[in-house]
């Protein structure tokens, strides 16, 4: 949820559930945007209501043939095949990017200058792709108004994971319909940056010399909404112990098993651990109850399928700027916050998590550099009024902690 929007009351309570408790909560600020979301909306989309509707009749993993047509059109950015003169490969993150402000533009454009001189070739987007309420249809005008054209001239492969704000319900960021996800996996299809093959995905690059050999870094992107919803799932099939979470829990046990990499990364907008306001896995936003609001289930997922496989999270959600420090609680596992490319925080630490930069301040983005020798994560702060960036923290490890499970 946006930081100047309620919180539920309690953790498993429906959105209208919510509402009819104490209707005076829908007569303010959320009350309006409700009321809007319940009317017909007025933004333009494009290729039309009637067009719109029909691709999200169709079933996952289908596509019209006018949508199929659109994604030959043009050339996708392709993946780095192999890393960059420097002999490493330089990933630019942002998280919580999508509001089409000023503020998302110089961001981008700071971030644009640093990519160019450091030879980026990936970016990671870490959710809330298009704020407030995720896209209206995979034709959406916000996707080029919040993605597409901040994000000019930063011309290669977007790896995207979906957000809170991403699968809104009937509260804007309540992650109350994930199944509102679908429409970015199916609008990666006519975008050449956005790369979404499914909700959930991996993505392993290549060391020197090509694909022969284990990967140097594999990515695997997580849904981390169904069992992180300010509101309990009201479709069965995304239940915290719902045949999608199974599904996506077994898949990501048997990818990280199986993986060869190097250096292995998770991608999920919902940190396991964060000194910042939304605070930690298992007790967002002070709940401590339930399956849902708390994010308990989640954290049993890093704890017991991560933690010690991963040498990196990468998570949005909080709009700060953090690097915590790898502990034996997260087998060696450390956390990177990175939220902060359009809204910052409020400048101040809630939690204490051993941390060896953090900033709740400013905007800004971070380079994530890895070859064979050695990561490092490089995080910079934005002065949005000048567009300019500056290095603020630089940390560099050169054992990878993947596979000291199994």
């Amino acid at each position: 949820m946006c930081d100047d929007e309620l919180i539920p009351p309690s953790a498993d309570m429906t959105e209208d559930e919510w509402l009819r408790r104490d209707p005076s909560l829908g007569e303010g600020p959320v009350g309006q945007r409700v009321r809007e979301m319940r009317a017909l909306r007025r933004r333009s989309v494009l290729g039309g209501v009637v067009a719109g509707a029909a691709a999200l009749a169709v079933l996952p993993g289908q596509a019209p043939a006018a949508a199929a047509a659109r994604t030959r059109e043009p050339g996708k950015f392709p993946l780095p095949t192999g890393p960059n003169r420097a002999g490493e490969y330089a990933v630019l993150l942002t998280g919580d990017a999508g509001t089409g402000e000023e503020s998302q533009h110089a961001v981008a454009a700071a971030a644009r200058e640093v990519c160019t001189a450091q030879g980026v070739s990936l970016a990671v987007g870490l959710g809330d792709n298009i704020y407030e309420n995720g896209p209206e249809s995979d034709h959406d005008s916000e996707f080029a108004s919040k993605f597409e054209d901040p994000n000019s001239g930063l011309d290669m492969p977007w790896l995207m994971v979906l957000g809170n704000h991403d699968c809104s319900g009937l509260i804007p960021g309540s992650g109350g319909d994930p199944s509102r996800g679908d429409r970015e996996v199916s609008y990666a299809k006519s975008s050449r940056r956005w790369y979404m093959p499914s909700r959930y995905y991996n993505v392993a690059l290549p060391a020197a010399g090509g694909a022969q050999g284990d990967p140097l870094v594999e990515f695997f992107a997580l849904d981390t909404n169904p069992v992180t919803s300010y509101v309990m799932q009201t479709d069965p099939h995304y239940y915290w112990n719902g045949p999608y979470m199974r599904d996506q829990r077994a898949w990501l046990d048997g990818a990280l098993k199986a993986s060869r990499a190097r250096w292995k990364i998770v991608l999920g907008h919902h940190p396991y651990l964060n000194n910042g306001k939304h605070g930690s896995a298992g007790s967002y936003d002070g709940f401590v109850i339930g399956n849902y609001t708390s994010g308990i289930h989640l954290k049993e997922l890093y704890e017991e399928v991560v933690c010690g496989r991963a040498d990196l999270i990468l998570s949005g959600h909080d709009h700060t700027l953090q690097l915590l420090e790898p502990t034996a609680r997260t087998g060696g596992t450390r956390q990177i916050v990175c939220g902060a490319a359009a809204k910052s925080g409020d400048g101040k630490a809630h939690f204490n998590h051993p941390s060896t930069w953090q900033n709740f301040s400013d905007h800004g983005f971070m380079l994530l550099k890895v070859s064979d020798r050695a990561m490092t994560v490089e995080a910079y702060t934005v002065d949005v009024a000048t567009r300019r960036a500056s290095l603020a923290h630089r940390t560099r490890t050169a054992t990878p902690v993947a596979g000291a499970r199994v």
